[in-house]
């Protein structure tokens, strides 16, 4: 067995960055949250390349002192805690005094700070780990950080770096984020030489958030605050009519840190339940404030999580604030396609953590009808349709969703009872009783309709007279910028239209115009979680087909015996006519049997 040993401090400081500093984005956090933490009222921050050749951090903080920078190169140096006790008081971004040798490690790094009353600045240049040289600057007072050829000293790690756009893109979703974070300070963002964005002081929330995502999205926005012995939450919640397909916009912040919570991401998700239709999520920018020693921001390398010590009552608290401030706008009638139609439910304050936020109880139904698939259909003589080429198997028989059959007895013994709750139709069959998700079975036959209309590239499209304006935020738009010829193909022609800013030229002919900004944000949606990637051309189409399936279907009020024999007919020429494309039954059967032995006849 090898001897053990103590690590070096180049090698130990490698490995930190490995956990700290996984991208250039995450070396503009820790620098920004410096800058921050010294009490800065202006930040600038430039970078090329994506941030592998070159970041550039200044600020006018306090800035340091010869000895003090030297010192800030050395692992766990800090001057934001003493001992454990101090972090049940921490106040500020940054205390384990890892990042700046971490980042020096791995990078060219220069350091450039000088104190207010100090005649001159100190400069510090690393490479690699490697102090190349301490001499006296001219400076402002204030710090300036400069990274260059970063992961250089690490190329297997530089081999993991996404693209120029992606890198650049969390860079600047990095900067927005803090940004909003204090707003009493102004940044400026700047790539390749170009200003991207430059934010004066705002004396609002509001006020900055117009700034950074667009007057648009801002005025989408209601404000929200509500205050309790020891919580106050502060900030900025979406009309229930402003939603989207992903969390990406529900942006959370813990004593003023940006951090990814499930506690707080489903307790917001929990109080729009009877607001937003399943599957959608709120847009909001919520603060929330509590004592430091209540929570807990030790627990990733890279601080984006944290833990509560009492989770069901930050996750209460949280939906009371934000139920009480929908329940102001008068939002108890909820929109289309919403879950729920009865009242908000109310949350006590003593609620326990883990337990569920459950909504008023739906009257019983009359029986617990136990789900048997009805998959004989195709095989019974006296169910089978006339025509047998009805349940080919090949795809291009399917007909026209929207085509009516011209003969109902081609599905021999069906007869078209009724609908049950809009969405169910009801058959009776030679064999039973059948009952049909119309919605579910829309959805299998467009899913599969598209899927060969992808698979063939025939995918019509339809430009639109006025084209639509669309505004996004910045890894949403380095996202699309790389895929606009991949949605071209598929019958959606979006062209750029300025930085961040772009416009939907054409949809395909099963769109209609009014659901394509939001079709497009779903798409982007799915880019985000890596489910539409152009190498695996199968199973993008399938994502996408699966996705406008559900926004193809457009079902009508009342449906006729023609109409619903008509979608029977184009179900079961499906390849897989028994689930929908999201995997939800589209029908079960009743057989005589059972209905008989239900009766107890």
């Amino acid at each position: 067995m090898p001897a053990i040993r103590i690590l070096s401090d180049r090698v130990a400081n490698q490995i930190a960055a490995g956990e700290v500093i996984e991208r250039p984005a995450a070396v503009v956090k820790e620098l920004v949250e410096n800058s921050l933490d010294a009490g800065a009222t202006r930040i600038e921050v430039e970078f090329r390349s994506g941030g592998r050749a070159y970041i550039r951090v200044e600020d006018n903080g306090s800035g340091m002192t010869k000895d003090d920078a030297l010192l800030s190169l050395e692992r766990h140096a800090t001057s934001k805690l003493v001992e454990t006790a101090d972090l049940d008081r921490l106040g500020t971004f940054g205390f384990r005094g890892e990042a700046v040798p971490s980042i020096a490690s791995v990078s060219h790094f220069q350091l450039q700070t000088r104190t207010a009353g100090a005649p001159a600045g100190t400069e510090v240049v690393v490479n690699g780990g490697k102090l190349v040289h301490v001499r006296e600057c001219g400076i402002a007072p204030g710090t300036r950080i400069a990274v260059s050829h970063l992961f250089n000293s690490v190329p297997a790690r530089r081999k993991f770096l996404k693209t120029d756009a992606t890198e650049s893109a969390h860079i600047i979703q990095t900067v927005r984020l803090y940004a909003l974070a204090c707003p009493g300070t102004a940044f400026t963002l700047i790539e390749d030489g170009r200003v991207l964005f430059q934010s004066p002081v705002c004396t609002t929330l509001d006020e900055r958030v117009g700034e950074i995502f667009g007057r648009q999205l801002a005025a989408d926005l209601l404000p929200v605050e509500m205050a309790e012995p020891g919580l106050k939450l502060t900030g900025l919640i979406g009309k229930p009519g402003v939603h989207r397909a992903t969390r990406h916009e529900m942006l959370m912040f813990v004593n003023r840190r940006p951090v990814d919570s499930r506690t707080l991401n489903y307790a917001l998700i929990e109080s729009y339940a009877t607001s937003l239709a399943k599957g959608r999520f709120p847009v909001a920018v919520l603060f929330l404030d509590l004592d430091p020693a209540a929570v807990d921001v030790n627990v990733h390398p890279a601080k984006r999580e944290v833990r509560f010590r009492q989770e069901g009552a930050v996750r209460g608290f949280v939906i009371r604030a934000v139920l009480q401030r929908l329940r102001e706008l008068g939002t108890s009638n909820p929109e289309p396609g919403a879950r729920s139609a009865g009242p908000i439910p109310s949350v006590p304050a003593e609620h326990l953590p883990g337990d569920p936020i459950v909504p008023p109880a739906p009257p019983p139904s009359v029986m617990a009808q136990p789900f048997r698939p009805f998959t004989s259909i195709p095989v019974r003589p006296t169910m089978a349709p006339a025509n047998p080429a009805a349940i080919a198997p090949a795809v291009s028989a399917i007909p026209n969703p929207e085509s009516k059959i011209e003969n109902p007895s081609t599905l021999s013994g069906w007869r078209f009872l009724g609908t049950a709750h809009g969405d169910f139709a009801l058959f009776e069959t030679p064999g039973g009783l059948v009952v049909l998700d119309r919605r579910a079975a829309h959805e299998r036959v467009w899913f599969e309709r598209l899927q060969t209309q992808f698979a063939r590239g025939e995918v019509a499209s339809q430009r639109l007279l006025f084209a639509l304006p669309v505004e996004l935020d910045a890894i949403a738009s380095a996202l699309l910028t790389d895929r606009l010829k991949f949605l071209q193909r598929h019958g959606l022609e979006v062209g750029e239209f300025g930085r961040n800013f772009f416009r939907i030229e054409a949809v395909p002919t099963w769109l209609e115009p009014a659901d394509a900004e939001i079709f497009l944000r779903d798409v982007i949606g799915l880019m985000r979680e890596g489910r539409l990637d152009e190498k695996k051309a199968a199973l993008a189409d399938e994502e996408l087909a699966r996705l406008a399936a559900q926004k193809a279907v457009r079902l009508p009020a009342s449906v006729t015996e023609t109409d619903a024999l008509a979608l029977v007919a184009q179900l079961f020429a499906c390849r897989q006519p028994h689930a929908s494309p999201a995997g939800r039954p589209t029908h079960f059967e009743l057989s005589r049997g059972e209905l008989v032995r239900r009766f107890q006849r």
